[in-house]
């Protein structure tokens, strides 16, 4: 009889383990956002290591799912590993489901494209990140998605959320939100302001 599997609840403990452990690191530093802060989650060092990767795309995987989506994608280099973990997870449970990435800006050659993968015009999409502090990229990444394929935003989905507007900027955009975790939920007081 082989072991029962782990538990969504499991999974998520699990990943909380990793992301404290790995990813956390108190200092001073300088957001994507501009904001100043005291801690700092670099997400890649749980996204782009194998145990962390696959907790990440199991959840992830469900969060695609139960939004009804037929792509996940994000804009790179955060959601890079976030999407292909989570197209691993689709695939590995017989999910159809295609992936994207954003790029920062349009390539000025080849087709001119921002948004690289196999997105079809109309999808609907849930936008994966790996941390949110303003959502300001998220914005972006949604932006040049709507404007190349026209597809329909149904969620975004972030690893954490560091509690500092992320969640009423999209949603004040239209959008759904959700977060694996928000920065309390991993131990650590949000940033003021």
């Amino acid at each position: 009889m082989s072991p029962a599997a782990p538990t969504s609840q499991a999974i998520r403990e699990r990943l909380a383990e990793l992301i404290k452990a790995n990813a956390l690191r108190f200092g001073d530093f300088t957001l994507a956002s501009g904001q100043k802060s005291a801690y700092f989650i670099d997400g890649k060092q749980v996204t782009l290591e194998a145990e962390g990767a696959w907790c990440i795309g199991q959840l992830m995987l469900a969060e695609v799912v139960a939004a009804g989506a037929e792509a996940a994608g994000g804009m790179t280099l955060g959601a890079d590993p976030i999407v292909g973990a989570t197209l691993a997870a689709a695939g590995q449970a017989g999910v159809p489901l295609k992936g994207f990435v954003v790029r920062k800006e349009r390539k000025d050659h080849g087709m001119g494209d921002q948004v690289a993968g196999p997105l079809p015009k109309g999808a609907t999409v849930v936008m994966l990140e790996d941390v949110v502090t303003t959502g300001g990229m998220t914005l972006k990444a949604i932006e040049a998605v709507e404007r190349e394929c026209e597809a329909k935003i149904v969620r975004v989905v972030a690893v954490v959320d560091r509690l500092q507007g992320a969640r009423q900027n999209i949603e004040a955009a239209g959008y759904q939100f959700a977060a694996l975790f928000t920065i309390e939920e991993l131990g650590v007081k949000p940033a003021e302001g």
